[in-house]
């Protein structure tokens, strides 16, 4: 994406503010597309990606989203919408896809001739990552968590295997993915407004996404009305939140 006088990653954080109130003119939707790119190059963990983005432009399904938003301005007036999805249930896709991509970096070689480096990558994906994320009802996540604690009184050791901790990992990917999609909105003076509140069963059923997916946040998407902005941003003193050790 080619933007004329595109703002540096410091000034596109200072200039993006959640906008409540959007214009009432087009953005380009290509533009758009690629800031969801963007946002794809995010950290994730484990670089399992475990996110989907739904970039909403039809006007019908925009106003059946703002319905299940309880119709907040950000929803209303927002001319198109990018909805984040957390999707922990692709765990055993994604490792797949991992697994594949190693193989085709190592070259078609027998799994013998790898490296000490290969090896453990490969056994990362086949092994240690099927642990952390494969569970029953929670009753193994519950089995594990114990168990890492026990273990955690030796050593040090990997505590949160909790079906309801692999849900926050897949969450945090997905914010770690919004926030980048909203600094590249921000860069090509694009505006946003990450939105929590929401009927995500609702939501779920517009998208006609499955019952194992979960909603991380719907950000509306526009350009800002001077009203938008509801005032000069706000933060705690830093001196509160920074601690040097």
């Amino acid at each position: 994406m080619v933007v004329a006088n595109e703002k540096s990653v410091s000034e596109a954080i200072k200039y993006r503010r959640s906008v409540r109130v959007f214009k009432n003119e087009p953005i380009d939707a290509q533009k758009v597309k690629e800031c969801i790119q963007l946002a794809t190059l995010a950290a994730t963990s484990s670089n399992m990606q475990l996110w989907e983005f739904y970039h909403v432009i039809s006007p019908e399904i925009i106003q059946k989203v703002t319905a299940a938003s309880f119709g907040q301005n950000a929803a209303k007036t927002a001319q198109q919408m990018v909805i984040v999805v957390a999707r922990k249930d692709l765990w055993r896709k994604r490792v797949q896809s991992n697994i594949d991509y190693l193989k085709s970096l190592y070259g078609n070689k027998p799994e013998s001739t790898y490296s000490k480096r290969e090896k453990f990558a490969l056994n990362y994906y086949q092994k240690i990552i099927p642990t952390l994320y494969f569970d029953f009802l929670g009753i193994i996540g519950i089995v594990k968590f114990i168990a890492f604690q026990i273990i955690g009184l030796f050593k040090p050791i990997y505590r949160e295997a909790r079906q309801s901790d692999m849900r926050i990992v897949a969450h945090k990917s997905a914010g770690l993915a919004a926030q980048n999609f909203m600094i590249s909105m921000a860069a090509i003076n694009y505006d946003t407004c990450p939105m929590e509140g929401f009927d995500s069963l609702r939501i779920k059923k517009i998208l006609h996404l499955p019952a194992s997916s979960e909603i991380n946040m719907i950000i509306g998407c526009g350009l800002r009305e001077e009203q938008g902005v509801y005032g000069e941003r706000f933060r705690i003193p830093f001196e509160e939140v920074y601690f040097k050790i």
